[in-house]
């Protein structure tokens, strides 16, 4: 069986390292390499892990940042997610832990 992959994004960590703070500051970068995103566009690239990427928009993005894809985008396994610890070093459990009990209806006697 074959290892699931997925992948974490690290746009908003690299431009923070870059002194860019705000997402509008991309808007004329971008232009600049004949990359026209709208304000919504570029701030769901900065905030969410895009799916699918234009290789264009990547390199753009790679070279106002002056980094590498290695920067950016952090290959990891996509396996179960871990359970979270407690502050007394216990798992936590989830909602999927409490269950609602089947109602049992009686007829009075």
């Amino acid at each position: 069986m074959t290892a699931k992959l997925d992948h974490r994004w690290h746009l908003r960590e690299v431009m923070a390292t870059k002194g860019m703070f705000s997402t509008t500051d991309l808007r004329p970068l971008l232009a600049e390499r004949g990359i026209e995103l709208s304000a919504s566009q570029i701030y769901r690239l900065v905030v969410e892990t895009p799916e699918r990427l234009n290789l264009k928009v990547l390199m753009a993005l790679l070279d106002i940042l002056g980094c590498t894809m290695d920067d950016l985008i952090e290959p990891v396994s996509a396996g179960r997610p871990r359970a979270k610890k407690t502050a007394d070093g216990t798992e936590a459990t989830g909602v999927g832990d409490f269950r609602p009990k089947r109602a049992r209806i009686t007829r009075p006697s």
